[in-house]
């Protein structure tokens, strides 16, 4: 086995057993259908694997390296199994039967067949790992079941920013393993931005020697309190790109790139000035903006927001593009190529005579037309190459171009008007906790977010397709993303923070039907096992709070508080003092009864604390039995 595929075997391995009550065998997403059976599998070292599929010695490879950490043994591989023989069998036989990305698996007491082609029978193997249970004296046991899976939605994404900070080629990587692992196809990969420029583009070398570095950063929610005064600065080689392409296909996953335009473009206009409406101009910079360095010419943004100088919709600039995507279509081979077209103010577009003129010329009675032009000059490039656009909701504004696909961040409406339209679209609004950089609960330990409220059961209870559209509009929605803006994400540690265990919930809504999903299951049943993986391989996820507790007032004299850990392995402490519960606090082992005097209240404060040492925030809730509120006076 070589290395990579053994660092790769590292991140799948869990580490509880499923509950054998749990109706989908501890897999996320659910599967479409599962169908118990009488007996067991029992897998040991008389167990052979067979390899009958043209694309499935990558898979036997993938699932006898699991087994091998999982069991502590590996299986011999054979061509043909003799009579008797217990065997794991992967074939694909049957698969062009099968939905696209679809598989079965079924399990007797002699064989577990995973049927599939492609990317069906790599989930195969994926769900597989999921469902075997920890051994129990060189055995493990297997329940005997059929199951037959295949996606909801075709595009399963989710966007990283890379532009506001950088993460290294590792943890792309690294992200890259746990996207597989849950069925999700589609990483939108947000290249540029105003903050930094992040990939090499040979024709236009100041794109990265100027715009993938920036003076500072602002410290603390906008308009920031301070500057870190550090440079901030990174970007991929083309050949890098290509590597983590080839990567993540191997993985069955789409890397879709993001290059801004007409809007976002400070660091490419640092670069060129000539991208500008006004190239003399310095980029404004307001005096209540903590700055690092100088505030003259054109430079890239420290702060976040949205700003006026965006690209001049000339010739130049269109031939600039136009270069810049034909190496990016080059490194890139996936149909969409993400274009932004968000957040374009139009101020300096009104206050230049070249766009005016621009507009006259083209008979377009305002700017919006005017984005719409710009937006249709660039698609028309894109589609003679073969690819087709996708942008965020505002490209409709002005009217769409004619191929392009619409990806719904401002809520749902823009999703609708596109599909209305006969428009793909791709359901990503962040009102319905789709914005994963927003804040996951609203305790005070939740760390610096740009706000917002998203916790995973947020996202578990959205579905993509709106109830407004007809039965023929929904066949336009294509899918669902999350996406994690880095604005307030400068590490790869925090970054992992507001990514899990939210893609677990948008894996289960991306993929499973409707009629599966069942927060109870997957909160109580799957989650904490999956956690306890993450746990287990380094993963920083976002401890949960305990199940059971409220977050709102309890009122009465007599309390039992019965919780459950939502880390397998994980411990609950918890303190009824007022301080801060931590180890020193008491340990949860039973349900507690809490007695509450008339007049008085209680503040059950706890936090969860999983093998690793890695802790939730904490959480209180108050047991109130008639206690005069305390009235604060105004300072005088």
């Amino acid at each position: 086995m070589n290395k990579a595929l053994s660092i790769f075997i590292g991140v799948l391995i869990s580490t509880s057993a499923f509950a054998q009550s749990d109706p989908n065998l501890g897999i996320i997403p659910a599967p479409v259908a599962i169908t118990r059976a009488n007996g067991n599998f029992i897998l040991d070292k008389t167990t052979v694997l067979v390899n009958q599929s043209i694309d499935g010695a990558k898979m036997a490879d993938l699932l006898n390296a699991f087994i091998v950490t999982k069991a502590g043994f590996a299986l011999r591989e054979t061509k043909i199994t003799q009579p008797n023989q217990k065997a794991i069998v992967l074939t694909s036989v049957g698969a062009d039967q099968l939905p696209a990305e679809g598989y079965t698996i079924k399990v007797t007491p002699k064989q577990i067949v995973l049927t599939g082609k492609g990317a069906g029978l790599f989930y195969a193997v994926q769900s597989a790992m999921q469902m075997m249970p920890d051994k129990v004296a060189d055995k493990i046991t297997i329940p005997a079941v059929d199951i037959n899976d295949y996606p909801r939605f075709a595009y399963r994404g989710t966007m990283l920013d890379v532009s506001r900070h950088f993460f290294p080629i590792s943890f792309i990587k690294k992200y890259i393993d746990q996207l597989a692992y849950y069925k999700i196809n589609t990483f939108h990969w947000h290249l540029t931005d105003d903050q930094g420029w992040r990939l090499e583009i040979k024709k236009y070398p100041k794109l990265v020697e100027i715009g993938s570095s920036r003076n500072g950063t602002i410290i603390g929610n906008y308009p920031g309190n301070g500057n870190y005064l550090t440079p901030v600065k990174g970007y991929y080689t083309q050949e890098e790109a290509k590597d983590i392409v080839k990567y993540a296909a191997a993985k069955y996953i789409t890397i879709i790139p993001e290059i801004e335009l007409p809007g976002h473009a400070s660091a490419a206009i640092a670069a060129y000035p000539e991208l500008s409406c006004f190239p003399d101009r310095d980029t404004f910079i307001s005096d209540k903006t903590p700055w690092a360095g100088s505030r003259k010419g054109k430079q890239v943004q420290q702060t976040w927001g949205v700003f006026d100088d965006i690209f001049v919709p000339s010739a130049n600039t269109f031939t600039f593009l136009e270069n810049v995507l034909d190496e990016v279509i080059a490194i890139f081979p996936s149909k969409y190529i993400h274009i932004g077209g968000d957040e374009a103010p139009k101020t300096y577009w009104k206050e230049s005579t070249f766009c005016q003129n621009l507009m006259k010329e083209k008979g377009l009675k305002d700017e919006h037309e005017l984005q719409s032009y710009f937006i249709q000059t660039i698609e028309k490039h894109v589609n003679g190459k073969g690819r087709s656009i996708i942008g965020w909701d505002e490209i409709l504004e002005g009217g769409l171009a004619p191929n392009a696909t619409v990806m719904s961040w401002r809520g749902e409406d823009g999703g609708i008007a596109a599909a209305q339209q006969k428009h793909d679209v791709i359901m990503t609004p962040g009102s319905m906790g789709l914005y994963i950089d927003h804040k996951q609960s609203n305790s005070p330990d939740e760390p610096v977010t740009i706000g917002g409220f998203a916790p995973y059961q947020k996202i578990y209870a959205y579905d993509p397709i709106p109830k407004v559209l007809t039965a023929d509009e929904r066949k336009y929605i294509k899918g669902v993303q999350a996406n994690m803006w880095s604005e307030y994400i400068k590490t790869t540690a925090k970054a992992e923070n507001h990514a899990f265990p939210r893609l677990l919930a948008l894996s289960e809504i991306a993929w499973s039907p409707v009629e599966r999903k069942d927060l109870k299951n997957f909160s109580e049943e799957r989650l904490p096992a999956h956690l306890a993986r993450l746990d287990k391989m380094n993963v920083n996820f976002w401890v949960p709070t305990p199940i059971g507790q409220s977050d709102k007032p309890l009122t009465g004299g007599e309390f039992t508080i019965d919780l459950k850990a939502p880390v397998t392995g994980a411990k609950i402490y918890y303190s009824i003092d007022l301080s801060r519960p931590s180890e020193n606090a008491f340990l949860y082992t039973a349900p507690i009864k809490i007695t509450v005097p008339q007049g008085e209240k209680r503040v059950l404060k706890t936090i969860v604390i999983a093998p690793s040492g890695r802790r939730s925030v904490t959480t209180e809730t108050v047991l109130n039995n008639g206690a005069p509120e305390v009235k604060t006076e105004a300072k005088k």
